[in-house]
């Protein structure tokens, strides 16, 4: 309980500094959604991958990336819609989800080999500083005005609140691990099985409560740019940098179930986002039961 505390405030406070200062740079609310924010709340699965990957806990590090992509397309989005219906804007996140399937088709090769050594590290980074380069040139297309400058805090508070916001992941990422470990060893679960649904839901609380917010505020670009950033960068960015600090072997289930599972749902993802004018509560209905299926079926 700890753990998550101190990811979901630490999240939180993460989120906020981040936001403040990419507004004080008019950069437009996708943009926002899809590198501040959706990099930003990625932190804990970061952190908690690192700690899992260095403690020898290899399929939690694993697991928590595959079972929070899940989760933030089928619980994230699922939640955020039926409580405030999701608008789509299609031409705004064509390019971005078409870079959320190739990363995590990516994923197949790397996964067949049954270890993601640093040369795949390397090569994961690598592209995750492609998508930032050239988000970064889009961005430059997409400024926009600030409508409420003296709203905003200033940058030194803002910056204090991206370190407090740092430091709780720290702690409570250190606790989640440690904790999860327990569990799965106390109920005789697989480590598996507990990254792809306890540490993973709990990893992706500041993504719920980022996209409730921005629901809630009618921002859909910043609710949906959040759950395609965060999967882009916990695929290249979290995968990639956990294998260059230690080689992280991959169980056979992730191949064969899990990985294709997390395919299947992107797809569906981007299908609703092409063919959509707004993702509904009946579809948000759909997804959270769609959640509930996988995580019986994940067992």
């Amino acid at each position: 309980m700890t753990g998550l505390a101190g990811l979901f405030f630490g999240g939180e406070a993460l989120v906020r500094g981040s936001v403040s200062i990419a507004r004080r740079m008019s950069i437009s609310p996708l943009i926002i959604g899809l590198t501040i924010v959706g990099f930003g709340t990625s932190t804990p699965e970061l952190l908690v991958s690192v700690q899992a990957a260095l403690k020898g806990i290899p399929d939690i590090a694993v697991g928590n990336i595959i079972g929070s992509n899940i989760a933030n397309i089928l619980l994230i989005l699922g939640v955020t819609s039926v409580v405030w219906p999701i608008k789509v804007a299609v031409a705004t996140l064509r390019r971005d989800t078409t870079f959320m399937i190739v990363s995590a088709l990516l994923l197949v090769p790397l996964f067949a080999l049954g270890e993601i050594g640093r040369t795949s590290g390397l090569l994961l980074v690598v592209g995750l500083l492609f998508y930032l380069v050239w988000t970064f040139l889009k961005s430059r297309q997409d400024k926009i005005v600030d409508e409420n400058p003296a709203g905003q805090s200033s940058v030194t508070i803002s910056l204090l609140w991206v370190a407090f916001g740092l430091s709780a992941l720290l702690f409570g990422a250190q606790f989640l691990v440690d904790g999860a470990a327990s569990v799965a060893r106390g109920f005789g679960v697989s480590e598996a099985f507990i990254g792809l649904t306890i540490v993973a839901v709990g990893t992706s609380l500041p993504e719920l409560a980022t996209s409730l917010i921005a629901a809630f505020r009618r921002q859909s670009d910043i609710a949906i740019g959040n759950v395609i950033g965060s999967n882009i960068f916990n695929v290249l960015g979290i995968l990639g940098a956990t294998a260059l600090i230690t080689p992280i072997p991959v169980a056979a289930r992730f191949l064969t179930f899990d990985l294709p599972v997390m395919i299947a749902v992107s797809l569906g993802l981007v299908g609703l986002l092409l063919t959509r004018p707004q993702i509904g509560r009946s579809l948000g209905a759909l997804m959270l039961l769609g959640y509930a299926v996988y995580v019986v079926a994940a067992q």
